[in-house]
């Protein structure tokens, strides 16, 4: 019997997997099984895990069952699992071939392994556990019919680098016995440029054999990585391949794994350090879309109604709001994985206000406003428009980032990644719609695509390829204005690399980058030609700019005269960031900026950040808050009866003389709410579950909107609605 139940499950997962992930737009991931409480009703679920997540503590229901159950609700189903740490206790306790593998786990200088859980360590991803990986949980996937496989967090410790597994791997990859990390700069760069390695390879390998014996399934297996953002990562200290897994042509997209967990972490600007959320989440989707861009992978943005930590229902609230807006900015990306783990946040407990220890689940109103957002993303269209603000700078960033945050060498200190933050929030923070290009990018053309200004610093980075400044060089003599920011004091400059090995003896790699752009030694703080463009060196770290209070003034000042110069156009300040998007409005106003007056938008508008999603003549936004708004007065073919707002998913309408039906679906215990556009005053409505009872709602009508509100209690098995006129 269970063969045969097997053998149905495989052949259902193979007639689905015809479903290519093309026609995925949203997406969440989940360890559990399908329940009503938890079915958020996206394209696609991403079922986590062979054995589940090391944080879900509930009984484990067998993979396959996981499956089926969300392909019998309707659901195409694609696989997550950890690279660097899962439920892969047999591996390491010697269940899969006989000896123990503890040994692999990262571990830091006082000999401690880096736990993610009960005998779930952070991985050195040695071939043999790369081989259990594709045997043991790779491969029964894709029997199961599963062809999108979602590797992610392909995290190294900074801390770590001391265990036997890893001393191993140095010796193999370098040739020369391993050293200790935090005896000196060069050992802590060639640690990190190891452990890079290790994770590229590791995917690398998980992804080629899964491609290949999905072929051998005639199958067309796609494989992406979940990933926190270089931001983050550099931010944390952890070390991950990034963008430079773009050139792998087994890896077929992203999903930016941002959310108020990693947006949260504070940073300087003014000589402050605290919470961004915005602002941070902003940069770190933009580093996220500057990775990919160029080289047309697929990318999923994420945010998290909650975050890992434990916080108060408001603080979740006002932060999700921050990060969604923050995405939306983004109008070239309209794939998104609207949550993770639904579990936690519908059946989670959590405190009621910060300053008290009760804890109840997800407030009703949270729900839907929630509800609310993640449905506009199932319509949120991709737009030719651009964020408001002077367009056209960007600032540099390299993987290496990641590889000389942790520990600290000769005094140098880089406090919350401020030599990054400093070239960054000084423009952000005046409504400068800053962004960022990758230097691993720098080889393909569309990544200078409207780059006018780029800023860069190798403080807190280096190049790990001597092409990329030939790249850059020749963008700023096609007519590129390049402002470097640095004293190039940082111990890193003097590590064993290519500008200093292999007949090069520079003391800097920005030396080889100045005379690649036609100057001389020494390389002095001052503006220079260079074919048609602008080289401008200022000989201040950027963390300058943000670790004293009013000490951006002079790099302000240059890059505005640089950008007038260059456009024509004064460089534009304000307080903040506004897109339409189709039909939605998304604005941002930023505090800590001279200009306190809120932003005010007009006409018929939807507030989505409302549980109660009101029509309103006009909407302020006030410094430090966002808004996400339905423009009815941008509405395509207004006469057509439609849902313009809703707290669950449509499907099944039917539009005939003077009536207009469909079925809306979103978990149980929730609370829907839905504002529809008709031709006229609805004169009968109707709302019964499927079996054709009738539901209680409530109703009313906008005159001036042409709008029906309604609400009732939600159903995974669908509410149905039939409105006459």
């Amino acid at each position: 019997m269970r063969n045969l139940l097997i053998i149905c499950l495989l052949a259902f997962g193979l007639h689905l997997g015809a479903q290519t992930i093309d026609k995925v737009k949203t997406t969440f991931q989940t360890s559990r099984e399908w329940r009503p409480t938890i079915d958020v009703r996206a394209d696609a679920v991403m079922v986590y895990g062979v054995g589940g997540n090391p944080s879900d503590r509930s009984k484990k229901v067998p993979f396959e069952e996981r499956v089926k159950s969300w392909r019998d609700r309707g659901y195409i189903t694609h696989f997550m699992t950890g690279i660097a740490w899962g439920e892969y206790q047999d591996y390491f306790a010697g269940e899969w071939d006989g000896k123990l593998h503890l040994d692999e786990g990262q571990v830091q200088q006082n000999g401690d392994t880096i736990w993610h859980g009960r005998m779930v360590p952070y991985i050195v991803p040695t071939e043999n556990y790369l081989k259990y990986i594709n045997e043991k949980h790779v491969k029964r996937v894709i029997d199961a019919g599963i062809d999108a496989i979602f590797m992610e967090e392909p995290e190294f410790w900074a801390r770590a680098g001391y265990s036997e597994a890893f001393k191993q791997e140095w010796k193999k990859y370098y040739g020369f016995n391993w050293r200790p990390q935090h005896e000196s700069p060069e050992n802590t760069y060639l640690a990190n440029k190891l452990k890079y390695h290790l994770y590229y390879r590791a995917l690398n390998e998980v992804f080629t054999y899964a491609k290949a014996y999905g072929k051998s399934k005639g199958m067309d297996v796609k494989c992406y990585v979940p990933t926190h953002s270089l931001v983050n990562y550099a931010q944390w200290n952890i070390v991950s391949p990034e963008a430079s897994l773009a050139s792998l042509p087994c890896v077929d997209g992203y999903i930016a794994q941002v959310w108020t967990g990693t947006s949260r972490e504070p940073n300087y600007f003014n000589g402050l350090v605290k919470e961004r959320v915005f602002e941070t989440a902003f940069l770190e989707y933009g580093s996220m879309e500057s990775m990919t861009a160029p080289t047309g992978r697929k990318m999923f943005f994420l945010t998290d109604p909650i975050e890992d930590w434990a916080r108060d229902w408001a603080d979740y609230k006002k932060n999700y709001q921050a990060t969604f807006a923050a995405q939306l900015l983004y109008p070239a990306m309209a794939n998104y994985e609207i949550m993770p783990w639904p579990e936690r946040i519908y059946e989670g407990l959590y405190r009621t206000s910060h300053d008290s220890d009760k804890k109840e689940r997800i407030p009703r109103h949270y729900s839907t406003q929630m509800q609310v957002m993640i449905n506009s993303l199932n319509s949120m269209p991709l737009s030719e428009n651009q964020v408001s603000g002077s367009q056209g700078i960007a600032v540099l960033m390299s993987n290496s980032l990641m590889f000389q945050q942790f520990p600290t060498h000769q005094g140098y200190e880089d406090p919350q990644l401020s030599n990054f933050f400093g070239q960054a929030l000084p423009l952000l923070k005046r409504g400068v719609p800053v962004k960022t290009v990758h230097i691993e990018n720098a080889s393909f053309p569309d990544t200078w695509n409207d780059v006018k200004i780029l800023i860069m610093s190798y403080s807190n980075m280096k190049p790990m390829d001597k092409a990329a400044h030939g790249h850059i060089a020749e963008w700023v003599k096609n007519g590129g204005v390049l402002v470097y920011c640095g004293r190039d004091e940082d111990a890193f400059q003097s590590v064993q690399e290519w500008w200093n090995t292999d007949g090069n003896n520079f003391k800097a790699p920005s030396e080889h980058l100045f005379l690649q752009l036609g100057l001389n030694a020494p390389f002095k703080a001052g503006e220079y030609t260079y074919g048609k463009g602008k080289v401008c060196i200022v000989r201040n770290d950027p963390k300058e700019f943000v670790l004293k209070e009013n000490n951006d003034g002079e790099f302000i000042n240059t890059i505005k005269q640089l950008y007038q110069a260059k456009t024509d156009k004064e460089l534009e300040f304000k307080n903040y960031y506004a897109l339409k998007r189709g039909p939605y409005e998304i604005i941002s106003v930023m505090d800590e900026n001279p200009d306190h007056s809120p932003y005010t938008i007009k006409g018929k508008l939807i507030d989505l950040f409302d549980p109660e999603i009101p029509v309103l003549n006009q909407k302020q936004v006030h410094p430090g808050e966002q808004a996400l708004l339905y423009n009815i007065g941008s509405v395509e073919n207004p006469k057509t009866p439609q849902v313009l707002a809703t707290a669950a998913r449509v499907s099944d309408e039917k539009i005939t003389e003077g009536e207009y039906s469909f079925i809306v679906k979103s978990p149980g215990n929730t609370t829907n709410v839905m504002r529809v556009l008709l031709p006229e005053k609805v004169k009968t409505t109707e709302v019964t579950n499927v079996a054709g009872n009738s539901i209680d709602s409530k109703i009313s009508w906008d005159k001036s909107s042409q709008t029906c509100f309604l609400s009732f209690e939600n159903s995974p098995e669908g509410v149905k609605i039939k409105m006459s006129w």
